[in-house]
């Protein structure tokens, strides 16, 4: 079955999202179809801070080192790495050849606004073309500005749509019913499960950073539990990404 195949309205497969070659191999050796990037996991491992479009060779080293574990990969570039719609291009061709399925690709930018749409139109459109499976994010709903249903319908020339942060089933379904193309959510451990959100017609479910933040949480307890104290809960992305550097 290809990546574009495992797109189905009301029958969501789930893309869980590793950080490094050990949670990614981990994942497949679980029969996970396909695994996805973590960019806030990839940046945590390396030092360098998340959605500052500082970590492009870091991404591409772990794509090339997940490419031949048997499963398809999707991954997740942030906003291209650039605005130069050849350099996305490039670097989607890049990914091409190391035998990435597909890229999620956002429109956030590092300083809290959204990219024109006009710009991640272009951006979108020179993603394409290069047989892989382009995922088009807004972070309408992630930053609280702008459109949601004005972003999706503008990016309806890509295979697939992700809005992160979308809550509430009848948004969801308002979302999907408003794209002709398959709708992402991102997992909410409280939110929805995966039934609720089958009948609402989303096609794709992400874990985004949730597995890395889990891991962590888990690392920490296991250090707390040697002197009795309590485990902390499972860190937001806020708090996870308030522990990197601020700048690359």
């Amino acid at each position: 079955m290809s990546f574009r195949d495992l797109h189905r309205p009301g029958e969501p497969f789930l893309l869980p999202n590793a950080w490094d070659y050990g949670s990614a191999a981990a994942l497949a050796a679980l029969g996970f179809p396909a695994i996805g990037t973590t960019s806030l996991g990839v940046a945590a491992v390396h030092g360098r801070p998340d959605a500052a479009g500082v970590t492009r060779a870091e991404t591409v080293e772990l794509a090339e080192t997940i490419s031949g574990l048997g499963v398809l990969v999707t991954v997740d570039i942030e906003g291209g790495f650039s605005d130069d719609p050849a350099e996305v291009s490039d670097l989607v061709a890049g990914l091409a050849a190391l035998g990435v399925a597909g890229v999620n690709i956002e429109d956030g930018r590092p300083d809290g606004t959204l990219r024109p749409i006009g710009l991640h139109q272009e951006i979108i459109g020179a993603a394409k073309g290069h047989g892989v499976f382009v995922n088009a994010r807004t972070d309408t709903c992630w930053l609280r500005t702008g459109d949601t249903l004005e972003r999706v319908r503008a990016y309806a020339h890509a295979d697939g749509v992700f809005v992160p942060g979308l809550t509430g089933l009848d948004t969801i379904a308002e979302v999907a019913a408003a794209t002709p193309l398959p709708l992402n959510v991102l997992l909410q451990p409280d939110g929805p499960t995966m039934a609720e959100l089958a009948a609402a017609g989303v096609a794709r479910v992400s874990t985004g950073s949730l597995l890395y933040r889990a891991a962590l949480q888990g690392a920490l307890a296991a250090a707390l539990a040697a002197e009795g104290r309590p485990a902390p809960r499972v860190p937001t992305y806020a708090e996870t990404a308030a522990l990197l550097p601020e700048s690359g």
